[in-house]
């Protein structure tokens, strides 16, 4: 990748990036499995023909499945979960029949370390966690609560556990859920963040969070509304 002159990421090693001409492609690999995208379609096609020479290689087309996340295409944009991936969560753990849950973790649950309380299975724990950490990359909204019981990987309760059976029940209500990246023809960022300001009884650290969104021009609205659709 270096050879055709593309950067490599210093937050991604797997990532690679080149420039040109104001547009951008982007190569990112796992194992033998890796995706090309970008703005710059001359450059892209070169790539493969590059690699096409070098590698034993197949293209299979526009991105439909990578890594446990699906990808779907509509004229509103593009649409990602991981749907199989948490249906296989759920038969792992035994709760494909389980009852869902409202919300993935109750309210003011003063979730914490307390002496003498039942240990749970830190193997199995770590596991499940992990996996949930993985699914927050679609699901934003089981971050906060996978946040909190990561931290007590090292060593979990009981109390721990149940919490974090409660967001796979949660899941179990929720498995079609995602993230939908809408066609805007702009990418105007807008960012928020909010923290609860030393909330944890252990050591009275803050928990934070951050959002950022993409506005919608006033023009994209108007026309919207033209044409009778809604805003949200």
């Amino acid at each position: 990748m270096k050879k055709y002159r593309y950067r490599q990421s210093n937050s991604d090693h797997t990532l690679f990036i080149k420039k040109r001409v104001g547009k951008i492609t982007c190569l990112i690999i796992y194992v033998d499995d890796m995706i090309i995208t970008g703005d710059d379609t001359e450059e892209m096609s070169e790539l493969r023909k590059n690699l096409f020479n070098v590698f034993e290689m197949k293209d299979l087309g526009q991105l439909k499945y990578f890594l446990g996340i699906e990808v779907l295409r509509s004229k509103k944009g593009i649409f990602i979960n991981q749907r199989k991936y948490i249906l296989d969560l759920l038969a792992e753990v035994g709760m494909l029949d389980c009852k869902p849950a409202d919300t993935p973790m109750v309210q003011n649950h003063g979730l914490q370390m307390t002496k003498e309380a039942k240990p749970a299975d830190r193997g199995s724990y770590q596991r499940l966690v992990g996996k949930l950490i993985y699914l927050s990359h679609t699901r934003p909204d089981i971050a906060y609560a996978v946040g909190v019981v990561s931290q007590f990987m090292h060593a979990p309760q009981e109390e721990h556990w149940e919490t974090t059976i409660r967001i796979v029940r949660y899941l179990k209500g929720t498995v079609d859920h995602g993230l939908l990246f809408e066609k805007h023809g702009h990418l105007e960022i807008s960012g928020f963040t909010d923290a609860d300001w030393a909330g944890n009884p252990n050591d009275r650290r803050s928990t934070a969070g951050v959002l950022y969104l993409r506005r919608r021009e006033s023009c994209d609205i108007e026309k919207q509304e033209a044409e009778g659709g809604s805003t949200v």
